[in-house]
């Protein structure tokens, strides 16, 4: 039927009552009357008709030409086949139904039938899970290529504004658009990359599309070639995080993904010794011999700085190179791409895959991105999975020890920490762990063991991992923290001396050197290290407790620059302000150095122990009568001369021993006020203090508090207490209220000694949650 529609398109003309088309019409029917459906005849028919309506007639000298064509044709068919008997005992010709001999059914039918299939493929692969398409798809992302380098390295010679590549300017100037010109004096390549970015988002024109096609098709199927990327090249372009710029990227990139977990620096964890490193302030200078709120400071220091600033004339601007040549300009630029390689040197990521690692990574990263997604659980059962198939894999341990990490934090189980940190343990013992994968978990080990409270285990660890990488000095300087965690300041002390022996200018040994210095109360030793190592603006160094004991060091020698160093603790965020420099705080607490019982809201307290002062003096006199050594001296370093001895009753909100046996009256009075007994941040003590005697200006350690002071004997004069700029005396049977998080400083200058009773009482704002979640002090 084909064939008619074939003729009846090809020729313009028709006669509907021409005797030989309409014999040669006849014939055919009845040829194809047995094999062609009913519809298909009518469609035929139909289509005839039409044709000949359209062409109105048939000239008779085409008439015999259309004859003996269609009539060839039809021999022709006759000749292919014999005739076949079909099933039902029909005869049909050359085994097909059309006339071309093609498939008895129509294309229709098997469009159908082979759509169908893929139908039916495409869920069986989805339902029986024939394909891995995580497996797939972590293989296509192994392979990295940036076709950009290849292009561009080609379409060089065709840079005509020098700018160091092919673009849209170049393409202008090769088509004849644009005259070729100089790039401008002293734009340097960064400038006219910014310049040019919106221009080269346009698409480049086809000219040059064309001449980039022949310039890189010579050597295409060597830059496309699998062989052609040697493992140099594979690791190079994994550990190059950048991503490609617009500019760059003739061909897109699928985004780069961080197949391996990079282990978080312990100087980055929380503890003691060793806090998150802070964006720097700007410094102030002050006249520090004036005691100022942080808030007067600011507002007197400023007009000064303003002053200072207004005197000085406005600086020149600096004159501009007027030319720079072509070499010079070449030279800078190799000079940018060394610095660069050095900076992707310096963050190059840690090799953690040996080479069998390397033959399951795909599973590995499989695993490791279930990690990553928070899909801890589902991960942990991957990385189980991989050490059951792989036990000599040392990247499968050292996933299922991250995961049981992550899983530990997110459970808050200690069981499940401990069971990471063995696993961390074994990872490490593994003879083919590469050293980058070593040297990860075992410090890793270390800090979740101090985490733990097992400092003497995290000790271990961080010996053996100094004795595998001696040339570390980073991870010298944590067993030096190690040491100051047991309170072993000697061990400490030895090993940031071998650090400073090694590398004089480390600024995180120095503080810490520093640091321990003035514990041995070598005050004026220890500031040039605290200052040094603060100056130095290493990570690790940045700690609030290293500007309170620089600040308290120049305070002790009378260097008033102690309140710059306060100023700036301030300005970094680790002191409430320059007076308030407690390092464990709740953030929004009321905060001021002086109180009233009204304003703490514990007035029935106060009333009672103003009430029965005399029962508590008598009984704290008691005890001092004795000599039974219940009064221990101070022992924390606060003291520039003098005598002072404590007799502590409560600590930490429980009860010190037997202490209340010596005076049980005191003891049972305060039992029913739980403010102050079970102030975990806090104390309740007598305090005497020896005639002569000088506490040094210094602060509580945290803000959660609030502290009584109740005169039981207190000389007639020579005793006070300064609190910020504020200074008041004692007396007997009343009570004075203030924050000692606020430095505060006392003279005994009296003839005779003086009796105190200290009450430490919950700061009034805390919620009674905070009270007791809220860790000892």
């Amino acid at each position: 039927m084909q064939r008619y529609r074939h003729y009846g398109a090809s020729y313009s003309s028709s006669l509907p009552s021409s005797a030989p088309v309409e014999e040669v019409q006849a014939e055919e029917e009845a040829y194809t009357e047995e094999e062609v459906y009913e519809d298909e005849e009518l469609l035929i028919e139909d289509a005839v008709q039409d044709v000949v309506q359209e062409t109105g007639g048939v000239n008779e000298e085409e008439v015999p030409q259309v004859k003996e064509e269609v009539t060839s044709a039809v021999s022709v068919t006759e000749a292919k086949t014999p005739p076949v008997e079909s099933k039902n005992g029909k005869r049909t010709e050359g085994g097909g139904g059309d006339a071309g001999g093609g498939p008895k059914y129509s294309m229709f039918t098997w469009f159908v039938v082979l759509a169908l299939l893929g139908v039916w493929s495409s869920v069986a692969v989805v339902y029986f899970d024939i394909v891995d398409y995580d497996s797939v798809i972590a293989r296509a992302k192994e392979f990295h290529m940036n076709f950009s380098e290849v292009l561009q390295g080609k379409l060089t010679a065709y840079d005509t504004d020098g700018d160091g590549d092919f673009d849209v300017e170049d393409a202008k100037v090769l088509l004849g658009l644009k005259e070729a010109g100089r790039p401008d004096v002293g734009d340097s390549p960064e400038e006219k990359t910014v310049l040019k970015t919106e221009e080269t988002r346009e698409p480049v024109s086809e000219t040059a599309n064309q001449q980039a096609a022949e310039l890189q098709g010579s050597e295409r199927a060597e830059a496309t070639s699998p062989d052609a990327l040697t493992e140099d090249a594979v690791s190079d372009s994994e550990s190059d995080p950048r991503p490609a710029r617009d500019d760059e990227a003739a061909v897109p990139l699928p985004p780069l993904v961080e197949d391996h977990f990079v282990p978080d620096d312990p100087r980055d964890s929380a503890h003691p010794y060793v806090l998150v490193e802070e964006p720097p302030a700007e410094e102030s200078v002050v006249e520090s011999a004036q005691y100022l709120t942080s808030s007067k400071f600011s507002q007197e220091a400023e007009p000064a700085v303003e002053a200072e600033n207004q005197s000085d004339p406005p600086a020149e601007p600096e004159p501009e190179p007027q030319s720079e040549a072509p070499g010079e300009a070449q030279g800078t630029t190799e000079k940018q791409a060394e610095d660069k390689l050095k900076e992707k040197a310096k963050k190059k990521k840690p090799k953690l895959l040996n080479k069998f690692d390397k033959t399951i990574k795909a599973e590995i990263d499989a695993a490791e991105k279930l990690r990553k997604k928070g899909k801890v659980e589902e991960a942990l059962r991957a990385f189980e999975s991989l050490v059951q198939q792989y036990p000599q894999s040392p990247r499968a341990r050292y996933g299922r020890a991250q995961a049981e990490d992550d899983l530990a934090e997110k459970m808050r189980s200690n069981e499940m920490l401990q069971r990471a940190i063995n696993s961390y343990r074994e990872a490490a013992e593994l003879p083919d762990a590469t050293s980058d994968l070593l040297r990860a978990a075992l410090k890793r080990r270390a800090e979740r063991q101090q985490f733990l409270g097992r400092m003497r285990g995290s000790l271990a660890t961080l010996e053996r991992l100094v004795q595998i990488f001696p040339e570390d000095i980073s991870l010298k300087n944590d067993l030096g923290v190690a040491h100051l965690l047991l309170g072993d300041n000697k061990g400490a002390k030895k090993v940031y001396e071998e650090v400073l022996a090694v590398a004089p200018g480390d600024g995180f040994a120095k503080v810490h050197y520093g640091f321990i210095l003035k514990s041995e109360n070598k005050i004026a030793e220890s500031i040039p290290f605290l200052k040094e190592g603060l100056e130095s603006g290493e990570p690790g160094t940045d700690d609030g407790r290293f500007y309170f004991h620089l600040g308290d060091a120049l305070q002790r020698v009378g260097d008033n620059s102690a309140y710059h160093w306060y100023e700036l603790g301030h300005k970094r965020g680790h002191f409430a302000s320059v007076w308030q420099r407690s390092l464990y705080n709740v953030d929004g607490l009321k905060a001021q150095p002086w109180w009233t019982p009204k304003e703490t809201g514990y007035t029935d307290l106060v009333k009672m122990l103003e009430r029965n002062w005399k029962t508590i003096r008598d009984e704290a006199l008691a005890v001092m009568d004795q000599n039974t050594g219940l009064f221990i001296p101070e022992e924390e370093n606060l003291r520039e001369k003098g005598e002072w001895g404590q007799y502590t009753l409560w600590q930490q909100g429980r009860k010190v021993g037997n202490s209340c046996q010596g005076v049980p009256k005191t003891c049972s009075l305060l039992e029913r006020y739980t403010e102050a007994t079970g102030c975990k941040r806090g104390q309740i003590k007598f305090s005497v203090m020896q005639p002569g005697t000088h506490v040094w200006p210094h602060t509580g350690p945290t803000n959660c508090r609030l502290r009584m002071h109740l005169g039981l004997v207190i000389p007639k004069q020579g005793c006070r207490i300064r609190c910020t700029n504020q200074t008041r005396v004692w007396e007997e049977g009343k009570v004075l209220i203030f924050d000692d998080s606020f430095e505060h400083e006392v003279w005994q200058d009296a003839d005779s000694y003086r009796l105190i009773f200290i009450v430490d009482v919950w700061h009034p704002e805390l919620t009674q949650n905070q009270r007791q979640t809220l860790s000892p002090i």
